[in-house]
């Protein structure tokens, strides 16, 4: 890992609140993420699942977490389950977690080979009543392929049938998007790390850059400051490109005139950034070009200003509807007539702003949370507003990552570069 160590503080107090809503005579299983190939002899750079290191910190492949806190053996309430490094995996490999620093990265004092987990897990599950397995349900996903934790419950299903078996992903999406202080820490890193990256971008763009040299730069800006990277393909997307919303080719000259969308963010110690900002080629916005911008930044603010405790999500976004639609009508885009008589359940400003406003961020970019449940304080979001018109060749997108708390609510990119003039003022 290139981020610095995170206090296993962290991952101690995350354990103790999971295990705190377990039914009576309990055990939970999670599992790292799998390795997927890449080609014949190669596989994907490791990303580590986020449940799995949410609760151990520890960050490689082919671990397993044991959590069984009333089991009658006090030694396996918590165990922790390592691949075994070898002479010849550190020559191929590199590096692999010692039993002592797992230790010191999760706090866990259980530590045991991946080779002894059969004959443990058959000597304490039999003690257990309900067996809780890890499951993939954030809503945004749709999975084909058998992960290990669905995998390794099936095994469990034909061996011990008799179980009851319950889903932690009920617990978690209670959990985790309530973010603590060290949580909070690490997203502000990655922020930061964002903030900067951005600057570098704004002193290197102009006129005859091409976006994948504009990548360059960002990764460059991320890799310097020990971010694992990216925390989602970036887009850099110019021109016309900024209508596609996931625009990831990136392969395109900056032309004098267009404007660039950026969407990108750095990703520090598993926490993640997610950042859009867009700025004029030239170094200066056509007056069209910030109308439009200035359109979106205050779509953006008024906005934010509704991310406090209490917000029901569904409401949110139509309110966040309303105040757009005003605006693309002072653009000239809507006309105030049509809106009056538009289908309630499908309204005209979708036709510029097709997505939606905010979404959790923590692990995931797209972090696992309720769309049913009132924010709360802890909870950050995205606050992510845009205007895209194709007859014009033009998208804007601003977004910032916005902390939700007791007291209202805090913009953790509040020192990033926003106004149109102070984008232009650096830029030249």
């Amino acid at each position: 890992m290139k981020y610095l160590p995170v206090d296993n503080e962290l991952f101690i107090i995350n354990r103790k609140n999971f295990v705190s809503r377990l039914k009576p005579l309990s055990i939970a299983i999670f599992h790292s993420n799998d390795e997927y190939p890449r080609s014949g002899d190669q596989a994907f750079i490791f990303k580590q699942n986020p449940d799995f290191f949410y609760l151990s910190g520890i960050d490689q492949e082919q671990s397993i977490l044991l959590l069984f806190p009333d089991c009658p053996n006090m030694q396996y309430r918590e165990v922790l389950f390592l691949r075994q490094t070898s002479e010849h995996i550190a020559i191929w490999e590199g590096h692999k977690y010692t039993k002592e620093e797992a230790r010191a990265a999760s706090g866990i004092e259980a530590i045991y080979w991946l080779s002894d987990i059969n004959a443990i897990l058959h000597s304490i599950i039999n003690y257990a009543e309900h067996i809780y397995i890890n499951t993939n349900e954030n809503d945004r996903y749709v999975h084909e392929v058998p992960y290990r934790d669905l995998r390794m419950y099936n095994d469990l299903k034909a061996k011990y049938p008799l179980h009851h078996y319950e889903r932690s992903a009920l617990i978690l999406r209670d959990l985790r998007p309530v973010k603590s202080a060290a949580e909070i820490a690490l997203t502000k890193k990655a922020c930061e790390i964002t903030r900067d990256a951005f600057t570098r971008v704004l002193k290197f763009t102009k006129p005859g850059v091409t976006e994948y040299e504009i990548e360059a730069e960002i990764i460059h800006e991320f890799i310097k400051q020990r971010s694992t990277g990216h925390a989602y393909s970036p887009i850099i997307a110019s021109g016309k490109n900024a209508i596609v919303l996931h625009y990831t080719d990136n392969n395109q000259v900056c032309k004098d005139g267009d404007v660039i969308l950026f969407d990108f963010g750095a990703e520090y110690g598993n926490y993640n950034a997610d950042m859009s900002r867009s700025i004029p080629v030239s170094g200066k916005f056509t007056p069209r070009q910030r109308d439009v911008y200035n359109a979106v930044l205050r779509v953006m603010r008024a906005a934010t200003k509704l991310l406090v405790a209490g917000t029901i999500w569904n409401e949110y976004h139509e309110e966040v509807g309303r105040i757009m639609t005003d605006e693309l009508i002072g653009l000239g885009l809507l006309k105030k007539h049509e809106v009056e008589k538009q289908d309630p359940k499908m309204p005209l400003y979708k036709r510029y702003f097709m997505h939606g406003t905010s979404h959790h961020l923590g692990l995931d970019v797209h972090d696992y949370a309720s769309r049913y449940k009132a924010f709360e304080p802890g909870n950050i979001l995205t606050c992510e507003p845009g205007i895209y018109i194709p007859e014009e060749g033009l998208g804007i997108r601003i977004e910032n990552n916005i902390l939700i708390t007791t007291d209202g609510n805090i913009d953790l990119m509040a020192d990033i570069p926003v106004e149109a003039e102070h984008i232009e003022e650096i830029m030249n």
